[in-house]
């Protein structure tokens, strides 16, 4: 198939430290080349990967001093994959939803991932408004408040098999907090799990302009005053294999509706145990007792530190690699392409004009 991937510029494609979005567009357009699939990369110039890359700026545009606004350059975007649009089979979209207006003429071979929450007010109308764009969810609990979206599947994320080695030993003897320091995500209780328990915690985590405040009253002050507490910023893919690999288990405290939770699969992929609270997402990726427990409250959460070693991390390996491998999200994807309508009406159009193999052949 000729697949165009439209991602976000905020990051690279893959990002260099923090970005979970762009990480997953750049699982799916590898292993969519990989298999032999003729793929287009819209993203951020400095991008890499052995797709086409269409450059849609210079740089990632978080991490570009001279940029003030990133909307320009999304519209830039846009009207390159408007002008191309008709050299592909499928068009995946990873942008939330700047582009709904301009693709209603080929909506049927178009796929839209929602990435982010959806229980925002303003959500609501605005997908009431486009009741004809495909939808692909991340988990299925996401899509609860706008159910009545045109929702064409569910895909959960997944890793390359080889990215994060396995650990048979956890060699750090610490906790870890992997992510945004944002009040939703609630490293205020990950440094409280790790004071009750008695044990080191380590947060890995980026800190955005929007978020300033809550880490200069709220967490810098918490980490001050416990010394178990190490901060040490944002990470690349490099040190995240250590950083995971070496933990008694990953702390994922979040206060919201998750929409998936890339970090507990990352985490997984090590064989390093979650502890989660119940919230979006987390049931769907979690299996108490073998991929690590789910809790409800800070107390749970005391209670699982302690039964760690009942899990055995060869096993908490096999839950990655039972369900959340790049090979099953890029078969899940593949699955909802050819199931479009767009894509169905031209196989058979080929197939009519030059033979069901010629049809066949353009969707394989």
């Amino acid at each position: 198939m000729k697949i165009a991937q439209v991602a976000p510029l905020y990051e690279r494609v893959p990002p260099k430290l923090y970005g979970g979005t762009e990480r997953i567009v750049s699982y799916l357009t590898e292993e969519l080349v990989r298999q032999g699939h003729e793929v287009t990369l819209f993203a951020s110039g400095d991008s890499i990967t052995k797709a086409e890359l269409v450059r849609c700026c210079d740089l990632a545009l978080r991490l570009n001093p001279v940029v003030k606004d990133p909307l320009p350059y999304h519209i830039m975007m846009l009207e390159q994959v408007r002008q191309r649009a008709h050299e592909f089979d499928v068009i995946h979209f990873h942008i939330d939803l700047l582009h709904f207006p301009l693709i209603r003429e080929f909506a049927d071979r178009t796929v839209t991932t929602t990435h982010g929450r959806l229980d925002l007010v303003d959500l609501a109308p605005f997908y009431r408004m486009f009741p004809d764009i495909p939808l692909v969810s991340i988990s299925d609990d996401q899509r609860k408040p706008i159910a009545d979206a045109n929702w064409v599947g569910t895909v959960h994320h997944g890793l390359p098999k080889n990215l994060l080695p396995f650990r048979a030993a956890a060699t750090g003897g610490y906790l870890a907090f992997l992510g945004r320091i944002s009040p939703e995500k609630r490293p205020d209780r990950a440094i409280r799990i790790a004071a009750e328990a008695g044990m080191p915690l380590r947060i890995a985590a980026k800190i955005d302009k929007a978020d300033q405040a809550y880490w200069d009253e709220v967490i810098k002050p918490l980490i001050d005053a416990h010394p178990n507490v190490e901060f040490i910023g944002e990470i690349n893919e490099h040190e995240k294999a250590d950083f995971l690999g070496d933990a008694a288990a990953l702390l994922f405290p979040v206060d919201w509706p998750e929409p998936f939770g890339l970090v507990m699969i990352e985490a997984m992929a090590c064989g390093t145990p979650v502890i989660a609270f119940r919230c979006g997402s987390v049931p769907e990726v979690i299996e108490t007792g073998r991929s690590g427990f789910i809790v409800e409250t800070v107390e749970d959460a005391v209670e699982a530190v302690a039964a760690l070693r009942t899990l055995d991390r060869a096993e908490v390996r096999r839950c990655f690699l039972d369900r959340f491998t790049v090979e099953r999200m890029t078969k899940d994807y593949l699955d909802i392409y050819r199931s479009l309508p767009g894509v169905r009406l031209e196989a058979a159009h080929l197939r009519r004009a030059n033979g069901a193999g010629a049809g066949l052949h353009a969707v394989a």
